[in-house]
């Protein structure tokens, strides 16, 4: 029997790899996502597409609202940055930076986890590329880890050890393209775009996309979500 793991799933470049990953590793996948009051919803048609593909054993979509708080570009009426510079992107924390976001998904994955007696989560955090989030450092990931051994039943009574696993932390754009292409990943059905149009139109010129594009085009790939619209 495959050990079950809860995937946190965005439907963004990043989660899809990681899914992947995760079933590559033997892991039977309950992926879970989230509405959140986000202004970029359609990377849950992305999510489920994606966990569709890789062959979940569920798909959990958890429904609360952070606009209440707003505080960023995706959940406040807040533009998004477009056109930035990669040098620009890597001074100070950007407009997109939802206060407490990774703390609450994994808050959601952890309950989950507890209920399936479940040891391991998976994330698609990553430090690299200039994305200046505090919650996606390799620091936060260990803090967490440590935080749920001690709050939860099966972690104070001993019964397992939980295991936050963020495989792309320490890597590039270009290299978790290539192992998402590795294992498969259509990257045509993923959705990074903050600021996407219909249909889930990338804009191009958001942080997103154009660190994106910059991984393809590093990787040596071309991608097939762009060649999708193009086509279209």
């Amino acid at each position: 029997m495959p050990k079950p793991a809860v995937v946190l799933l965005s439907g963004g470049l990043d989660s899809a790899t990681v899914l992947a990953l995760a079933a590559a590793q033997g892991f039977e996948a309950w992926a879970i996502s989230f509405r959140y009051g986000q202004r970029h919803e359609y990377e849950l048609q992305a999510a489920a597409q994606v966990a569709r593909r890789h062959r979940a054993r569920r798909h959990l979509v958890v429904d609360f609202d952070l606009r209440k708080f707003g505080g960023s570009a995706l959940t406040d009426d807040v533009p998004v940055p477009k056109d930035r510079t990669i040098e620009q992107m890597g001074q100070g924390i950007p407009a997109t930076y939802v206060p407490g976001r990774n703390t609450i998904f994994l808050s959601f994955a952890l309950a989950w986890a507890e209920t399936l007696k479940c040891a391991d989560i998976f994330v698609g955090v990553n430090a690299l590329d200039y994305s200046g989030y505090p919650d996606c450092r390799p620091q936060y990931i260990e803090a967490f880890e440590r935080m749920a051994n001690l709050a939860t039943r099966a972690g104070v009574q001993g019964e397992q050890v939980l295991t936050i696993h963020a495989p792309l932390i320490r890597m590039t754009k270009a290299q978790i393209i290539r192992e998402g292409l590795r294992l498969g990943v259509d990257y045509a059905i993923t959705s990074s775009c903050y600021d996407p149009g219909p249909e889930g139109r990338p804009c191009q010129h958001c942080d997103a996309c154009l660190l994106r594009a910059k991984g393809f085009g590093e990787a040596g790939a071309v991608d097939p979500l762009l060649a999708r619209f193009t086509s279209s």
